[in-house]
């Protein structure tokens, strides 16, 4: 660790790809920014002045290592895990802006199902217990199908569908696996159109809203996101509902976000909150689509200055994000990236990026940290943007080559893989 950190620096909790707009808006401003992350191969420490690999969820220990450094700000990405130290440290330093400890109600899952109801939003059935036996036997009184998860769980980790209750036991297994509290959480399946709705908020009104079809997979992660054609009813009812959620969790100012389903009776049911940016790449998607940037308006919130101006559109256009994994259902190793050039040039794409380089490990994409990459494309229409990202998803392939089991050879072309990233139907 250096023995004097840059003074004035902007805190940034959190080192993920989620993070790497963060990094870059301070640098464009000319702040100085400390990274704090467990992992010393974070994507995004290369984008930081400084950095500290400790975890973002000990803000004593963050405190500690600064010594008589004293941050200008303290802001979090799309990260769970380091809002509690978020609020802790903005304490602690006399901050312009401090997270509402309120808001970190949103986190746990039961908590956020009794804040719908108190705003008097329509909810569905749910039960939850850390005793495996009670979740069991309440969930088995629910209408089936029902979804299983850790109660403060995140990114599809620990998530079933269950269809029966005999699957019950084995899925309530899965989910305390994957949960810090032990506890786990059945919900009702609520049929539907899956949205995601955004908001940035100034004295607890909106003024920068978007919402979003999102498509996902079997194992509930998110493949492909696209800006949402509703009426303005429709439009009206979800930003009103999700506004009442954001005062309810104390969010005045500041971004947030809701996971949701739009049911054939027209009544928005909200699934999970968010209460920070949001990550698969959201807040480039907005840029794409409306010219807003919501990165440089967390950090000016952050920093105690006016931020409206980041949010004033300067396009009406619609956009996507396709979100890119490993072809393969094991571990592997990514050889190369074949096509990106080629995806580039598709137009109506606005962005690619690669988080992954040849010679990493990658993951089976059953998990939202998984992804290795992801393609943003923009344009006038819905069927423009799910055009491009079509055509783009077939140019760009990674080239992964199978971590054989102990034992198993392989044989062939040394059993590489390259497929088109992502087949999402529009």
């Amino acid at each position: 660790m250096p023995e004097h950190w840059p003074q004035d620096a902007l805190i940034v909790l959190g080192a993920s790809e989620e993070h790497i707009p963060l990094y870059q808006e301070a640098r464009r401003r000319g702040i100085p920014t400390i990274a704090v992350d467990m992992r010393a191969d974070a994507p995004a420490l290369p984008f930081a002045d400084a950095a500290l690999q400790i975890s973002t969820r000990d803000s004593d220990a963050i405190a500690d290592a600064l010594g008589d450094a004293r941050p200008a700000e303290i802001v979090v990405g799309a990260s769970d895990a380091a809002l509690a130290s978020w609020h802790a440290l903005g304490l602690r330093y006399g901050t312009p802006y401090v997270y509402p400890e309120s808001a970190l109600a949103a986190l746990d899952k039961a908590a956020f199902h009794e804040i719908v109801a108190s705003c008097g939003i329509t909810g569905y059935g749910w039960a939850a217990s850390a005793d495996p036996d009670e979740v069991a036997a309440k969930a088995a009184r629910l209408r089936f199908p029902l979804i299983v998860k850790p109660v403060d769980g995140c990114g599809s980790k620990g998530v079933t569908r269950v269809t029966c209750p005999d699957g019950l036991p084995a899925a309530v297994i899965h989910a305390r696996a994957h949960s810090a509290s032990q506890t786990v959480i059945a919900e009702e399946f609520v049929q539907g159109r899956q949205l995601t709705i955004d908001l940035f908020l100034r004295n607890g009104r909106s003024i920068m809203t978007c919402i979003k079809d999102q498509e996902v997979t079997g194992t509930f992660v998110v493949r492909r996101i696209s800006t949402a054609q509703l009426s303005p009813a429709e439009h009206g009812h979800l930003e009103a509902s999700a506004e009442r959620l954001c005062r309810a969790l104390g969010i005045v100012d500041g971004p947030a976000n809701f996971d949701l389903v739009l049911g054939v009776d027209g009544q928005g049911r909200f699934i999970e909150a968010n209460p920070r940016l949001s990550g698969d790449s959201i807040p480039r998607l907005h840029t794409a689509a409306y010219g807003v940037n919501v990165v440089g308006a967390l950090i000016a919130l952050a920093l105690g200055e006016p931020f409206d101006d980041y949010l004033v559109p300067t396009r009406h256009a619609h956009a996507g994000v396709e979100l890119i994994g490993s072809p393969l259902a094991t571990d592997g190793e990514l050889v190369a990236w074949e096509g990106v050039t080629e995806a580039r040039s598709i137009p109506g794409i606005t962005d690619v990026e690669l988080y992954a380089k040849p010679g990493d490990l990658v993951k089976p994409h059953v998990q939202s940290g998984h992804k290795i990459g992801m393609l943003i494309a923009a344009g006038p229409s819905v069927a423009d943007v799910s055009v491009a990202l079509r055509a783009a998803s077939t140019l760009i392939r990674p080239v992964v080559r199978p971590i054989p089991a102990a034992g198993v050879h392989t044989e062939g072309t040394g059993g590489l893989m390259s497929t088109p990233a992502v087949k999402g139907e529009s």
